[in-house]
């Protein structure tokens, strides 16, 4: 008699899931032909891909799924237009416009309602979708894997590739699962999550992974929490990170301008619930933290895994140049360090909740007389709620600049910069030599440390403004 078997579907990651779901071709030599379903652009590179591609002859596939925004180079000074402290910086805007306009692609331009660093408005608008693939020329494009997709930084000639063809050839990394179990104590945010996983693990941890981001206090988080912790998924070295779409996911994204509604919308959310990584699906690597343990983090050297807790000190074996760089020593206390510039803002730190967190706590204060302190809203529509709500004199009367939204001192390209030499703590993504100007020390930490910093006149312990 015959016996038959019944064969189950092997368990499967959720990276998987969506690599397979847009795996066009397997090309020889072990490269994928993956189809692209988003190109964003910004002013600092997009009228260069969308010109060279217009030069060899080529059109824009599908003009609906390229965006382009400007970000980078523009000014967040109020009364802003196409001139910017960068030389030549107003051509970028300019030539940008006018290759957006030839292509047919959509541009949120400088003074459009819907403006904002690309990683803030993209989610904003619904252009990042649960199981869609997005990318960007720019390095931080992982950000939006907080939504159950995969979008990561390419190149302006990849950029080129994806808009002429919908598709880019990619060579497939390996899966890593970090787990965060537990839940995270008061004062303690997304931001030192990351933070503290880089920190142990290494820049280079995640170097050949696509990473996904699960537990108990990644569920926890809000999408604007999820946003960060994906954000610095590049610091970790990975290809990109991701989190599960959940019912957060849903309710954030429906009634999105660019979100599909009605039966679209029914049958899309059918799809995106099974994007999840089954039970038992096997990861190449595996890494746990406990969230609970997890302290505000500041950064000490120049780069993000020179990191430890508020109350740690700079390690007995650290590097002699970021610390020459720094000007610190090993075994120096971080916390009561002088500081001159305090700064908010990026595609890590500028949205909404963040805001709103940071005055809370700075709310009735005033910072030190000595600094300089910045906030610049990650999207025009970031600020506008924010004045809606007062935040904006709160930050105004604490004693903080209230700019127009972008990019901003997050780099040093934009033609800003602190002044030189000037020790700043701030919440961006990298603090590499001169990343916020020429010889400028950045510690980056959350809103919530830099504003107790801003406070203090020295390097602070959030938790302590909460406490009291």
């Amino acid at each position: 008699m015959r016996k038959w078997r019944l064969f189950l579907p092997e368990p499967t990651t959720l990276f998987d899931k969506l690599w397979n779901s847009h795996t066009v071709a397997a090309l020889p030599g072990g490269g994928t032909l993956l189809a692209i379903d988003r190109v964003f652009l910004h002013e600092r590179t997009g009228a260069s891909a969308l010109n060279s591609l217009a030069e060899a002859g080529r059109a824009v596939a599908d003009p609906a799924r390229v965006f382009a925004v400007t970000d980078h180079i523009v000014d967040t000074r109020p009364g802003r237009t196409d001139k910017t402290l960068m030389p030549g910086g107003q051509d970028f805007i300019t030539e940008t416009r006018a290759a957006a306009k030839a292509a047919g692609i959509t541009l949120f331009d400088v003074n459009d309602p819907d403006q904002g660093i690309v990683h803030v408005i993209s989610p904003e608008l619904g252009i990042i979708l649960p199981g869609c693939t997005l990318v960007a020329p720019d390095s931080h494009t992982c950000t939006q894997g907080a939504f159950g997709a995969l979008a990561w930084g390419i190149g302006s000639s990849e950029a080129e590739h994806a808009m002429a063809t919908g598709t880019l050839r990619l060579n497939k990394p390996k899966s890593m699962r970090v787990r965060f179990s537990g839940a995270l104590a008061e004062g303690v945010t997304p931001k030192d999550m990351i933070m503290t996983l880089i920190a142990r693990h290494g820049a280079a941890g995640g170097k050949g992974h696509a990473v996904e981001f699960a537990g108990q206090a990644v569920q926890a988080l809000d999408m604007e929490g999820r946003m960060t912790l994906c954000n610095m998924a590049t610091e970790f070295s990975a290809m990109s990170g991701f989190i599960a779409p959940d019912t957060k996911t849903l309710a954030y994204l429906e009634g999105r301008r660019y979100a599909p509604s009605g039966e679209d919308w029914d049958r899309a959310t059918q799809n995106w619930r099974q994007l999840v990584s089954d039970t038992n699906a096997a990861f190449d690597t595996e890494i746990e933290i406990d969230a609970s343990a997890i302290s505000p983090m500041i950064s000490w050297g120049t780069s993000p895994e020179h990191s430890v807790g508020i109350s740690g000190a700079v390690p007995d074996n650290a590097s002699e140049r970021p610390l020459k760089y720094m000007a610190l020593k090993p075994r120096q206390k971080l916390a009561g360090t002088p500081i001159d510039a305090a700064f908010i803002g990026s595609c890590t730190n500028s949205r909404l909740s963040d805001l709103r967190r940071a005055s809370a706590l700075l709310k009735g204060k005033t910072i030190a007389s000595h600094v300089k302190a910045i906030c610049v809203p990650g999207s025009s529509r970031v600020k506008r709620q924010a004045e809606a709500e007062g935040i904006d004199a709160i930050f105004r009367e604490a004693g903080f600049e209230w700019r127009e939204s972008g990019c901003s001192m997050c780099f040093y390209a934009g033609g800003e910069s602190f002044d030189a030499g000037s020790r700043v703590i701030s919440t961006t993504n990298r603090n590499f030599e001169s990343r916020q100007g020429p010889g400028v020390k950045t510690h980056i930490a959350s809103p919530e440390t830099v504003v107790a910093s801003a406070l203090a006149g020295v390097i602070a312990d959030p938790r302590a403004l909460q406490d009291g």
